[in-house]
This record gives C-alpha cells, sequence and structure tokens, in this order.
C-alpha cells in the first residue's frame, strides 16, 4: 500500500461536520482482495489490537467491524478502523471515519475525524504500515511508534493559557482558528479577534515592553506611588555584590527580561552566592537585575481589564522525606506523578533540576544526597514559580479589596489589558502593611495555577478574558449567508450584496467571479469555495457575509464557515453527473444539503418550493434535526406544498400574478411588481424572478426593511453588477444576449425568455463542460436544438480532460439529430465565433451568446460596436414586436 496525499478539510464536509483528513490510498497489490482472503491476516489484528472488536462499523453494534472482517472487505477500510482505534492510545479518540472509492480503480479515499491534525496525520501514517506488516506476517514496533505520537500530540497541543481561552471561547459558540506560533484567530469579520497565550490582539505593544524591563516597571510604580522593592541593574558580579552591600540585607538577583522564575535566585546575603546568581540570571538575560528581598507570602494575582480575576498563593517546588531515599531520587518520584508534565502540558510542571536549587540546598547545609527524615518537607529553591515545579493554592475570596485595589491600580499604570501581578505580602487578606511589595508586573501570565490550582477552587480566566475581548455576550460572529444551488445562485448572490451594501454595511462578497468587498473587487476568478470564505470571514471590516457555495468546493475542502445564518438553496438539477461519485441528482443535493445542514439553530433556510426535491429537504432528518425556521419561495401561486406551509403557520414569498407577495401564515402583503424589476425584463426572465424572491427572502429573514430591499433592487443594474449573467446589448438591429448557461435548465430558460420577446430569428452561440458526461452534453445540445434557428457550436479554452474538438463533436452530432436545427456550424474558437454570429447577425434576431471567457466576449462585442440594451422598450424595438411583452 502506498499512501499518495493527506489533505485537512477543516470546515463542515461531505464525509463530516468536523474537521477531518482525507487520505488517498493506493492499495497497489492488495487491490481487489478482502480481508479474508489473506490467510491469518485477522488473527493477527484482533491480537494486535484487540479494541477493534468493539468497532460498530455502522452495524449499531458492538463487533459490527469483525462480521465485515470475517465476510471481506477492503484494506482500505481497514487501515480507517486501525486509525481510529490507535487515537485512543494517543489521547485523542475519535470514532468516525469513512471509506469511499476515488474512483481508480485500487484506490481509496480514507476519511477521519481529528482532535489533533498531525497526531491524527502520524496516525494514518502508522495505520498503513502496521496493516502492511499484518499482510506479510512481518514485526513492527508497534509501541514504539505510539510513544513517538503521543510527543507529536504534546508538542502539537495548545498551552495551557490558549487552551483554557479557547475553551471559553467554544462554550460561547465563537468560532476560532488556530494559526502559526500559538497565535489563534477568534471570531468573524469585525468582530474578529486574536490571542498569543494570554496576550491579546488588543495588548499594548508598550505595554508588553515595560513588562519585560523589570527595572522601568520598577519606576513606574514608584513613580505612581505603589509599593516596589528597591532594585538596580548590574553588569558584573561585583556591581551586583557592591548593590546588595548598599541594600544592607538579602537580595534578589534575577534577569531584567526574564521570564517563568528562570535564573532567578532569592534571598542571598553571601558575595559568593550573590556572584554565582548573577551567572545563573546572565544565562537568560544581558542585564541582571539586583533588588531587595522583599519579606512576606508569595502570590499572583490576575487583572483582566483593569478588574481583579483571579489569585493565588505560591509555594515553591519541594519534596517530602520518607527517611529512605536522596533529595534527588524525591525529585524523580514527583516527577512521576501523573499531575506533572513537561512544557505545561500537565496542571502541574515537573520539578526541575539546576544550578540554582544546587546553591539553594547548599546554603542550607544540604546536597543532592541528603536523605531527608520522614515527612521533612525540603524547599528546593526560594522562587516559588510553576514554571520549575512549585504549586499553587486558590485565595481569590480572600482578597482584601484595599490589596484588590491596588493591584488593579498597578496594571492601569502601564496599560496591560491582561495583567500577571507577583505580589509579596504578608497576608494578602489583610489591608496592606507597608511590608513586601509588587515584585513584577508580567505580560502573558500563565493561567494554569488559576484553573488547575492544587488545592481551593480552580478560577476560570480564560472566559474573563473572553468576555473582555467579546462583551455583552457576543459570540464574535457576524451575519453570514450561504447560497447554493445549480442555477441562479451567482445572480441571487450579487442581488444579495447590492441589497445589504444598500444598508450601510460593509458587505463580504464571494462568487463564481471573485471576492468583492466593500463593492470593490478584490480576487477575480471562481471563487466559491472553502479559501475565498475564509478570505472574506477574515476581513476585519466584513459587517455582513455573502458567500456563493459551490459544489466543487465543498466536496474538495467543505465549507469555509462553521454556521450560517442564512442558507438559500435555488434549485437542483442534473449537473457534473458523472464527477466526484455524483451519478445521481439525488447525489447533487446530498453535497450541496451540507449548506442547509449548517445553518445555525434559530438560523433560516430558504427553499425553491418549485423544485421536488428541495420542496421535501425539510423533511431530511439532517435538517429537521435542529430547529430552524423554512422559508419558501415560488412563482406558483397555488404551489400544494407553500399552501401547507403557510398553512401550519410558515412564512414563504410567492408570485400572484404580476406580484411579488410575502405570506406569513394567513397574512399577505404585496411587495413589488415583478414586471418593474428592471433585470427581469418586464417579467419574461421568470428565473430572474425567482432570483429576486429567494434575495428578498434572505434579506428579509436578515431583518432588512422591504423599502431597502425594493428600492435596491430597483436600482440593480444587471449589466454592470451582474456580469455574464443575462447582459443584454443592442447590436445594429439585432439583440444580444451574453449568458454563462452551461447545462439544459439554464438554456432552455434563456430560450424561453427570448421568444417572449417575440425575435423573428435566434442563433445561439454554444459550449458545453467538457468534464460532464456524455448524455448531459447532448440533453443540453438537444435543449438548443429545440430553440434557436442557427447554433454555432465553440469549445472553452479549458477542455476539462477532453481532446480538441472532442466535446464540440458531441454537440454537434446531439443538434444534428434534432429536425428543428437549420443552420449548424463549428467554430472552436469562441471569439471568432462571437464575431461571426455578430457578422450574421439579421434585423430583428436574437443573439444568445452562452460564454466561457466573457470578459474578452464583453470586450470583443463592445469594440465590434453593440451597445447596453436593459431598457424593456427598447428590447422591444428591436425585436420588431410592437405588442406588450407578456408577464
Amino acid at each position: 500500500m502506498r499512501i499518495e496525499r493527506i489533505r485537512d478539510i477543516q470546515g463542515p464536509n461531505v464525509y463530516s461536520h468536523d474537521p477531518v483528513l482525507v487520505m488517498t490510498l493506493d492499495l497497489e497489490d492488495l487491490a481487489g482482495k478482502e480481508s479474508y482472503e489473506v490467510p491469518g491476516f485477522i488473527d493477527r489484528l484482533l491480537i494486535t489490537l484487540p479494541g477493534v472488536k468493539e468497532h460498530y462499523c455502522g452495524l449499531g453494534r458492538p463487533g459490527g467491524f469483525v462480521e465485515r472482517l470475517v465476510e471481506g472487505t477492503w484494506f482500505g477500510h481497514i487501515v480507517e478502523h486501525v486509525a481510529l482505534e490507535l487515537s485512543d492510545a494517543l489521547e485523542i479518540s475519535v470514532n468516525r471515519g469513512k471509506t469511499v472509492s476515488s474512483g481508480v480503480p485500487g484506490k481509496f479515499l480514507v476519511a477521519v475525524t481529528y482532535k489533533s491534525e498531525p497526531g491524527m496525520r502520524f496516525l494514518l501514517e502508522v495505520a498503513v504500515e502496521l496493516v502492511q506488516a499484518l499482510v506479510d506476517n512481518t514485526p513492527y514496533p508497534l509501541q514504539e511508534r505510539i510513544q513517538e505520537g503521543r510527543g507529536i500530540v504534546e508538542r502539537a497541543a495548545f498551552g495551557p493559557s490558549t487552551y483554557a481561552i479557547v475553551s471559553a471561547a467554544e462554550r460561547r459558540k465563537i468560532p476560532f482558528e488556530r494559526l502559526e506560533d500559538g497565535l489563534v484567530r477568534l471570531g468573524y469579520g469585525n468582530r474578529m479577534r486574536y490571542i498569543q497565550a494570554a496576550v491579546s490582539g488588543q495588548t499594548s505593544a508598550v505595554a508588553v515592553d515595560i513588562a519585560g524591563n523589570k527595572q522601568l516597571t520598577r519606576q513606574l510604580l514608584e513613580q505612581a506611588g505603589l509599593p516596589a522593592p528597591a532594585g538596580r541593574i548590574v553588569r558584573s558580579p561585583e556591581e551586583a555584590i557592591d548593590v546588595a552591600r548598599d541594600f544592607g540585607g538579602p537580595v534578589v538577583v534575577k534577569p531584567l527580561d526574564g521570564n517563568q522564575g528562570k535564573g532567578v535566585s532569592l534571598n542571598l546575603s553571601d558575595p559568593a552566592d550573590i556572584a554565582t546568581a548573577y551567572k545563573a540570571a546572565c544565562e537568560y538575560s544581558r542585564y541582571v537585575v539586583v533588588e531587595r528581598l522583599a519579606r512576606g507570602r508569595d502570590y499572583r494575582v490576575i487583572v483582566i481589564n483593569g478588574r481583579l480575576i483571579a489569585a493565588s498563593e505560591k509555594t515553591p517546588a519541594h519534596v517530602t522525606g520518607d527517611g529512605q531515599h536522596t533529595i534527588r531520587e524525591l525529585v524523580d518520584i514527583a516527577n512521576q506523578d501523573s499531575r506533572r508534565g513537561d512544557n505545561h502540558s500537565k496542571p502541574l510542571s515537573k520539578i526541575s533540576w539546576d544550578a540554582i536549587v544546587e546553591a539553594f540546598l547548599a546554603r542550607s547545609g544540604r546536597t543532592t544526597d541528603t536523605i531527608p527524615a520522614a515527612g521533612e518537607t525540603v524547599l528546593l529553591r526560594e522562587s516559588a514559580n510553576l514554571s520549575t515545579g512549585g504549586e499553587a493554592r486558590d485565595v481569590t475570596d480572600d482578597v482584601h479589596p484595599e490589596i484588590a485595589e491596588m493591584c488593579e491600580r498597578a496594571s492601569r499604570v502601564i496599560g496591560l489589558d491582561i495583567c500577571g501581578i507577583d505580589l509579596v505580602t504578608p497576608d494578602i487578606s489583610q489591608p496592606w502593611s507597608g511590608e513586601g511589595g509588587i515584585i513584577e508586573l508580567n505580560a502573558a501570565p500563565g493561567l494554569r495555577m488559576h484553573h488547575h490550582p492544587a488545592s481551593g477552587k480552580p478560577r476560570d480566566v480564560g472566559a474573563a478574558i473572553v468576555d473582555m475581548l467579546f462583551p455583552d455576550g457576543s459570540d464574535g460572529r457576524v451575519p453570514i449567508v450561504s447560497i447554493t444551488g445549480t442555477n441562479g445562485k451567482t445572480t441571487t448572490t450579487r442581488m444579495m450584496g447590492h441589497v445589504f451594501c444598500a444598508t450601510g454595511k460593509t458587505v463580504g462578497m464571494t462568487t463564481t467571479d471573485g471576492i468583492w468587498i466593500n463593492c470593490r473587487e478584490i480576487a477575480r476568478g471562481d471563487m466559491t469555495g472553502p479559501w475565498s470564505a475564509r478570505v472574506v470571514l477574515h476581513d476585519p471590516s466584513v459587517e455582513v457575509a455573502v458567500l456563493e457555495t459551490a459544489r466543487g468546493g465543498i466536496v474538495r475542502s467543505g465549507l469555509g464557515y462553521d454556521w450560517s445564518d442564512i442558507a438559500v438553496l435555488t434549485n437542483v438539477d442534473a449537473d457534473h453527473l458523472g464527477q466526484d461519485g455524483i451519478e445521481t441528482v439525488d447525489d447533487v443535493l446530498r453535497i450541496k444539503s451540507l449548506v442547509a445542514e449548517r445553518v445555525r439553530e434559530g438560523g433560516v433556510l430558504v427553499l425553491n418550493a418549485d423544485d421536488e426535491r428541495l420542496s421535501r429537504l425539510p423533511e431530511n432528518p439532517r435538517i429537521s434535526r435542529i430547529p430552524r425556521q423554512i422559508i419558501f419561495f415560488s412563482l406558483e401561486p397555488n404551489n400544494p406544498v407553500v399552501g401547507r406551509h403557510l398553512a401550519a403557520g410558515g412564512a414563504a414569498y410567492i408570485l400572484k400574478g404580476d406580484w411579488i407577495e410575502e405570506h406569513n401564515g394567513d397574512v399577505s402583503r404585496r411587495l413589488v411588481r415583478a414586471s418593474e424589476l428592471p433585470f427581469t425584463f418586464q417579467g419574461t426572465a421568470e428565473f430572474q424572478v425567482a432570483n429576486a424572491m429567494a434575495c428578498i427572502a434572505a434579506c428579509r429573514a436578515a431583518g432588512v426593511a422591504i423599502e431597502t430591499i425594493v428600492s435596491a433592487l430597483m436600482a440593480f443594474n444587471n449589466g454592470a453588477q451582474n456580469e455574464g449573467r443575462v447582459n443584454v446589448y443592442r447590436y445594429r438591429d439585432a439583440l444580444v444576449v451574453l449568458d454563462y448557461g452551461h447545462n439544459t435548465h439554464a438554456i432552455a430558460a434563456i430560450a424561453r425568455m427570448v421568444k417572449r420577446w417575440g425575435a423573428n430569428h435566434s442563433t445561439a452561440v454554444l459550449g458545453l463542460p467538457g468534464d460532464r458526461t456524455n448524455s448531459l452534453i447532448a440533453d443540453a445540445a438537444n435543449a438548443t436544438a429545440q430553440a434557436f434557428d442557427r447554433i454555432l457550436i465553440r469549445e472553452d479554452l479549458d477542455l476539462r480532460g477532453r481532446q480538441p474538438g472532442e466535446a464540440a463533436s458531441l454537440i454537434e452530432a446531439a443538434v444534428l439529430a434534432h429536425s428543428h436545427a437549420r443552420d449548424t456550424e463549428v467554430v472552436l474558437d469562441e471569439l471568432t465565433a462571437v464575431a461571426r454570429a455578430l457578422e450574421r447577425a439579421e434585423p430583428g434576431e436574437a443573439v444568445v451568446i452562452f460564454c466561457d471567457r466573457k470578459h474578452e466576449v464583453t470586450q470583443l462585442i463592445g469594440e465590434l460596436g453593440a451597445e447596453p440594451c436593459d431598457d424593456p422598450a427598447w428590447i422591444r424595438n428591436v425585436a420588431h414586436h410592437d405588442e406588450t411583452i407578456p408577464a
């Protein structure tokens, strides 16, 4: 077996609503073989991983997977279950996976959910190696690989402070994304915030610099009248000894800009000890501080946004003697405690051993080999830092108001929004006595001691930070509208973006043609996948996101968001069959339904009631399991689905006569005449009426006033703001229609519109995507042949796997087989075909260009003299049709 690639899908996807890794696995020699065909394999697997006996494997009962093994299953499926089972050993347990054919014989897509992306990626590789070893009946170092995987998971895990904040954000349903170097992005759009451990995106860089300079911090505290021990910067051991002598008592020697207690030595009086401590501090900073020792208990106080949130009393690292083991042995025993880990991975840190510990023991007359008496507590250092193995006891409820006010004022002095204060005082529950002082102010304070105190009540400091970043209960989100369907989704998206812009909001919009922020194009191309959605959602100016969401992006990379507020499904038709495992229209619906499934609880799902499959979608258990509002729209005033929905108190938008009406239960309201909306061409473009109704339904659900919606739609310029979709031009005495239609339904809809205009002749310039099946190409060609008098057949620039001329030949054969086609010509180059069609255009003729290279085609027809023509009366005159255009 061979792994071709492993890709990460972070958003909801066709495999799971959770993030997944999808492995493309080439079974090679195992292709076509089933589990029972390899002698002894099943027994070896169950002996090696007995836990797989409990796997359900879709049968709804333990042992289901074993049944599949015995009956026979492919080895890609076996790899999936092995990876899931191994996740328990790495403490990243997941139990959801799926294995499907890639469409290439012998190759499978193995998808598994994950909690640790690098850990699960590693396990997929191990699973393939292990299954191959079991097939070959060769040894495999499984335990060594598991140990390696644990290290990968631990190194990739959030630190305790980041984890505390992210967990609090998750409880608030605030979306988050992990970035590089420990940076985490919380929220979307203009509500987006950043954190890096306990530093927020709002934390002042100047305040961080001040906190990192212990001497400057001391000066500012003194200037503010706050107590801080005297101290000076020194540049040599001799100067350190002199300063200590000047202070006339025990001193502390520490790095000027250190952290986590590294290089800190306390309670020093002997010159030799001070010189040794100076050298230890120099390992962490170019400059060293000597300060007078503050007497009292050691406390850490957390102040968030100027308010004291938590306080802990810290105890230095220590061991308790048993009369048998040396101090060093007692440290080793203590570090075996399951609560202790490396790199802040556990509630307590392992006790570190360094020169400072040895020097401290020496001052007390002990050595590494000293055996303390049973019950004797041996401190290992003066500093009570958790990073070196210290412990903490919560004292938040004991803090005296005077002490709290002093700490809060200290944080304000340097402007830290998240401030850790090291405080020494005889008793934090008593008013300030004048003894001790504020030792340090810390940016990025560790939260672990407050969330996991050795004793006392845990304090959710992470939640306090989230409350600061997202006040008033905000979930950090901007309204998201997601639009999908076979046809009409681009136009509906553009209409919606236009309406939201009219409200004064900054709109981020993705479409088949590009990305728009605040009505300005920032990227061009097909931008309907998750990458483009994230571009919008990660723009700090965006207040509303309107996202066209296409099949391709969903299949390959999932959604670019977790939940939407409103989803619109315009229609579902036969398109993309034969691609990505899509064989039927129901497969298309299954993929696009993901957009509907990910409407948040209480959100709104807008559906086309005239589409039989969409009208039944609310009955789907995957949709109905979450309470959300369903709104239908329909061109049929007596649609029975809408009737039943309204009778049950639902909402819908209906075309009655020429009026678009809003219905809520038995209450109705006329909104606008369809024929007055300019892009409907006096109502002849029924599909545009449907698009407008979908837009109105979604915008109303978002709380936009109907007056704003109607005014915006009346001003929606189909040529300028909907490029490539029903763009109409006048060319001499003929009409030219530019459209992106590329499937049977779209071509037929355009043809009906043109027929209503009464043109005395019609020409189509047609090309179809090469990745469609032969039958889909034939169907679309037949629809064109039925509707147009003359057809010029071209090819797309991207042949999508076809040979040159192949798709055109398929179109030509289908057209010529239809008796209505009286004039057909193949002109493979699109621009040449367009020029030929315009050259032959007769007075009163309608030339419909189903375009691929729309920007170039638009430029070409402009150069040839075509002029935009959105006025229905003008269209009527050009078509030599004197009667009122029927609505």
